[in-house]
């Protein structure tokens, strides 16, 4: 398998600074605590998936739809937006998308839809999806600073790569613009001026669908039960897309042990004995990620100091072009190491599928998928599930 220059020498670099971060986790681990989930349990080994039991909504206090009408001045309703990256010509796939979340959630709470874009939006697209929703929309555009390859990336070292990951079979890996979207999602978004006064966010992405009626606030949940971040569905990464960026993480916390939390999710990021082909190739990271299409968030852990100091050490070393490092190992290396883990919640009551993974609880609130389905298609696809080691490390909260 061929491996690009920069990449062996980087890995070379790296390697003295793994081994001994390595050696002081080992001398004196991280304490890991069993998180403080209130409806979390560990799971040693998941013999059984936890969605197949009766799955209610998370513990109280949840705030239900009352005096939550759009026009309402007075809502209860916090600084919090459905943020959607899209294209004019994925409009057709985002309809569906919409409607389904309108009438399972948004239409009780009428929180506001914003939309980014690279170039403005249509008026047929503004037309139609507003017409889905009494909430406001919000048509933004991204300022070409934070979507342009930066300068400091070489076109030359670009394409060289480009062609390794292709014979590595690394998807979108020829298509600058994934490269840049991936780079944008992972630092860029949240310094986007229409976000100034917001704090929680939805992702939303054409062509995923949602099954189930949510009747409380999600946002006042996050805020109110003092979460971070909130995932959906776990899964490996293709080790291929990110063989440098395990070692650019060890480097950075070699230079800023001090940003990584004692209740740390550590043993989830470097895992070797459930994929350990997964873990050689990547360096020493399991490639264990939360799927980002789905994340309810609070940006202000992306906008600290520690993320922010992290992601511009990702940002110089280049693997956002040189390899196809993506927002979602991306944020999850980050939560893991520097949030507190009992701020990760699993939305497991939440029905959720993005072609081919599912999230699918067995609830009376949920239409449309089977209880306890984690995939559609070909049976390896089962072996790129990643909540068993969550629920190993952290819990099932």
């Amino acid at each position: 398998m061929a491996v690009a220059k920069p990449v062996r020498v980087l890995g070379a670099l790296s390697i003295a600074l793994f081994f001994f971060l390595v050696f002081t986790f080992v001398r004196q681990p991280p304490a890991i605590h069993t998180p403080g989930h209130e409806d979390g349990q560990i799971i040693s080994k998941m013999e059984r998936d936890p969605l197949l039991d009766p799955i209610g909504e998370p513990p109280e206090p949840l705030w239900r739809a009352d005096k939550y009408a759009a026009d309402n001045p007075d809502s209860p309703r916090i600084n919090a937006t459905l943020l959607v990256l899209v294209r004019n010509e994925e409009l057709k796939d985002l309809l569906p998308t919409m409607r389904q979340l309108e009438e399972h959630w948004n239409h009780k709470f009428n929180y506001p839809w914003t939309f980014f874009n690279e170039v403005p939006f249509t008026d047929e697209f503004k037309r139609r999806t507003q017409d889905l929703t009494k909430a406001k929309c919000n048509y933004e555009l991204i300022p070409k600073e934070h979507w342009a390859t930066p300068d400091w990336i070489s076109h030359e070292l670009y394409e060289e790569s480009t062609k390794i990951l292709t014979e590595n079979d690394v998807q979108y890996s020829t298509k600058e613009s994934y490269h840049q979207m991936c780079r944008w999602n992972s630092g860029m978004f949240y310094h986007h001026p229409a976000l100034k006064d917001t704090r929680y966010y939805w992702r939303v992405e054409p062509k995923v669908q949602f099954f189930c009626d949510i009747d409380y606030d999600v946002f006042r949940y996050m805020q109110d039960h003092n979460k971070t971040y909130g995932f959906n569905i776990n899964l490996y990464d293709a080790p291929e897309s990110i063989p440098s960026l395990w070692p650019e993480t060890i480097k950075f916390l070699a230079a800023h042990p001090e940003y990584l939390h004692e209740n740390n999710a550590m043993k989830w990021l470097v895992d070797s004995e459930a994929r350990p082909e997964h873990n050689e190739k990547a360096h020493g990271y399991s490639t264990c990620h939360f799927w980002s299409n789905f994340e309810i968030a609070d940006m202000e852990f992306w906008r600290s100091k520690a993320y922010e100091d992290y992601f511009n050490h990702l940002d110089r070393a280049g693997g956002f072009f040189y390899e196809r490092w993506g927002d979602a190992p991306v944020h999850s290396i980050a939560l893991g190491l520097f949030e507190d883990v009992s701020k990760i919640h699993w939305f497991k009551d939440i029905g959720y599928n993005h072609i081919p993974y599912y999230n699918c609880p067995n609830s009376p609130k949920c239409r449309g998928c089977k209880p306890g389905q984690f995939y559609a298609g070909e049976p390896w696809l089962q072996r790129e599930d990643c909540r068993p080691n969550w629920f190993k490390y952290v819990g099932t909260g």
